[in-house]
């Protein structure tokens, strides 16, 4: 039996009086100045960056000038020594100021939850108890998660909690069906089980959204106004929503296909230029995906379904003939999509053959796993 520790990020809508609200604000806009001040103070000074040296040096300026609680006063200390720990690490020296508030709270100092669905959370006047929205976040509240540290965030008018749960589940080695996932942008993903089971999950709509916003961004950077840069700024950011919604629901698919105690085979693709185009309007739009967020959302919810999700490098798996071995660039027809062995003559769908080829490898794996146990 393994075990293994789950952290995970989560983000709740706050829903605060006006007078509540009033409250945040404030309380944002002194962690900001504190921020800067305590920046200054690190940066003029000799002290390493470090939480202790640095709480020492500006903590009383904290509180008594900009009104800090302890708790906060701490926090900021400890972001600051972060940030210019860091900076230290790039072998760089530069004064760090900081744009936006970074409130921070710690769970059972500055925030807790309540049972009657409000949260608790610092201000400089004290704690407030604020209704929160709980959709799709009920099961962080059933008592098998612990909370850790919080992050105030106030966007369009909006002030949302990010806070971080942490959980331990326990892993055993039985694996029952093994899974091969193919990535690409004609078909997002095409998987195969144990039993020859397909899913195939189109990119049609993927692909057409994606040149609708690559065009979108191509004319406001053409533009160049300050209106249409803040226009810009909205459209990546609908961009980045859709795409990580995206890959929400399709990492739940896939992860639904495979079921419980399942080892899902795929692509390790760092450092791999995935990019695909497009003719739309008379054009042609180069087209990108993030996989990298794909496959972080699998691992983490292969963990909570008690599913391993390995990588291995995808050289060759769009290539090789799963029948007879063979190797042999000639064996796929991109255009057509069509893969044809060049030796026994198989032939197949070429999103299928890598699907195939990383279930093998799957296969190969656990079997290597088994003998070593």
């Amino acid at each position: 039996m393994i075990k293994i520790i789950l952290i995970l990020t989560a983000k709740t809508k706050l829903l605060p009086t006006n007078e509540q609200a009033s409250l945040l604000q404030d309380t944002l806009h002194a962690n900001r100045k504190a921020l800067n001040h305590a920046s200054k103070m690190a940066y003029d000074s000799d002290l390493p960056p470090h939480f202790k040296p640095l709480q020492k040096l500006v903590y009383a300026d904290l509180r008594e000038q900009f009104g800090l609680k302890s708790q906060m006063a701490c926090n900021v200390c400890r972001i600051v020594a972060g940030s210019y720990a860091a900076l230290e690490k790039q072998g760089k020296s530069t004064l760090i100021e900081y744009k936006r508030p970074n409130q921070q709270y710690s769970y059972g100092h500055d925030y807790a939850f309540s049972k009657k669905g409000l949260v608790s959370v610092g201000t400089l006047q004290g704690r407030v108890k604020v209704p929160f929205i709980t959709k799709g976040l009920e099961h962080y509240f059933d008592g098998s998660w612990k909370f850790g540290s919080a992050k105030l965030v106030y966007k369009k008018g909006k002030f949302f909690l990010h806070f971080a749960v942490k959980k331990r589940f326990d892993s055993d080695s039985t694996i029952k069906n093994i899974v091969g996932v193919d990535f690409g942008m004609r078909f997002l993903a095409t998987a195969i089980d144990s039993n020859d089971k397909h899913l195939f999950k189109s990119g049609k709509l993927i692909k057409e959204t994606t040149a609708k916003y690559v065009r979108l961004r191509k004319g406001l950077q053409a533009c160049g106004t300050k209106s249409a840069k803040r226009k810009l700024q909205k459209v990546s950011g609908k961009e980045n929503r859709f795409m990580t919604n995206t890959n929400h629901v399709l990492s739940k698919a896939l992860i639904q296909f495979a079921g419980e105690h399942s080892l899902i085979a795929i692509e390790d693709l760092t450092g791999i230029n995935l990019k695909t185009s497009i003719w739309k309007r008379n054009k042609y739009y180069r087209l990108s995906w993030s996989f990298y967020q794909l496959r972080q959302m699998l691992e983490y919810k292969g963990v909570m379904n008690n599913i391993k999700v390995i990588a291995f490098n995808p050289a060759y798996t769009s290539q090789k003939c799963p029948k007879c071995g063979n190797i042999n660039k000639n064996n796929r027809n991109k255009k057509a999509h069509i893969f044809c062995c060049t030796i026994c003559q198989y032939q197949s769908n070429d999103d299928r053959i890598g699907a195939i080829n990383l279930r093998q490898m799957g296969i190969e794996y656990h079997h290597k796993m088994t003998q070593e146990a």
